[in-house]
């Protein structure tokens, strides 16, 4: 069995076994990782010969921890990142490559409409219909986006939404609510199928399906990181944040916003930011705590995007895509029957 894993922001991770009457064997790990000393990888390949099939992440690495000789240095990975390649060649899961992947950037839609169309497109991907795809967002009015799982009067103050033209939707995902300002943010939504992600643990695959992002944007000066569960970040501060949905049919949402320009007045006007929350963070200012793409590149939004889509491309052999005229109508009945439903919006009142 064989099995790859790309550390996001690290190194690969590669490893080569079988399994045995129901225990690894024949375990060789390799990888452009830097070890030292060299005799540590013979210790790592020991200690995960004998293990369990069905061992999870945490029970791989803390085997790989333990024999690892005092003082050793693991650079661009971890004894976690092997548990994961371990699972993943025990599952044979694919990597990237093995799709063929599309990048779709079409006209603006309202914000209703592009929650409707993460849904569709996610459903179709998991079900086989459609290829694993990018998508540009591109809308046509400023709107808060509210996750899942949160309480609408404690999110948003209704008034000040109202103030400043902001409409106020609820996606499918978790996470927080996202401050979205017409051309002020951009936002890319990915839908895999489980598959891609099979053996990671939640969290790792939150940094491993934006790796890419942290390239394109390294590429443009940015000095970005990932920050567990869903952020990604500057030296000055937050960058964007991301969300998941996985359906049962095994398709799997991954989106992100970031923000382009922001006005910290209005951040503050339509949101309900709690203290507690502010303070988590290290700060007592909502605004302080986005760094915005516009001040830190000085580029025109569109080039960012642009920048985006390229080094997807070129980092997955994507090719340009579309969304077909069937799945904008699912999308546009799935508004009417969900998204702009007074149901939905206030389903955690």
């Amino acid at each position: 069995m064989h099995g790859e894993y790309k550390v996001p922001g690290g190194k690969l991770v590669v490893v080569d076994l079988d399994v045995r009457e129901g225990r690894l064997a024949d375990v060789h790990l390799a990888g452009d990782f830097f070890l030292e000393p060299d005799e540590a990888l013979a210790d790592i390949d020991a200690a995960l010969t004998g293990l369990p099939a069905e061992a999870d992440v945490a029970t791989i690495a803390a085997a790989v921890r333990a024999a690892l000789p005092e003082g050793a240095q693991l650079l661009g990975f971890t004894p976690e990142s092997v548990g994961t390649v371990v699972r993943r060649a025990l599952i044979t899961a694919p990597g990237w490559r093995d799709f063929s992947w599309q990048i779709v950037h079409e006209r603006p839609v309202s914000a209703h409409m592009n929650l409707a169309l993460d849904e569709v497109l996610t459903a179709r991907v998991g079900d086989g219909r459609r290829s694993p795809t990018l998508r540009l967002w591109e809308w046509n009015e400023s709107a808060v986006v509210i996750g899942s799982f949160q309480s609408y009067r404690n999110e948003v103050d209704p008034e000040g939404a109202a103030r400043h033209g902001f409409d106020v939707v609820r996606r499918i995902s978790g996470g927080g609510a996202m401050l979205m300002g017409a051309d002020a943010i951009i936002t890319y939504s990915l839908y895999v199928p489980a598959a891609l992600v099979a053996g990671m643990t939640f969290a790792d695959s939150y940094a491993y399906l934006d790796d890419w992002v942290l390239e394109a944007l390294r590429a443009l000066g940015i000095d970005a990181v990932y920050q567990p569960l869903n952020d990604i970040t500057g030296p000055d501060g937050k960058i964007g944040g991301a969300a998941q949905k996985r359906l049962a049919n095994g398709g799997v949402l991954h989106h992100a916003t970031l923000s382009y320009d922001m006005d910290g007045a209005v951040l503050t006007d339509v949101l309900r930011i709690g203290r507690e929350k502010l303070s988590d963070k290290g700060t007592t200012s909502a605004a302080k705590r986005v760094d915005p793409l516009r001040r830190q590149t000085g580029l025109p939004r569109e080039a960012i995007m642009q920048k985006l889509s390229d080094t997807f491309a070129a980092r997955y052999g994507a090719a340009p895509g579309r969304i077909t005229d069937e799945e904008y109508a699912e999308a546009e009945a799935l508004v009417a029957s969900k998204f702009a439903t007074d149901a939905w919006l206030h389903r955690v009142p």
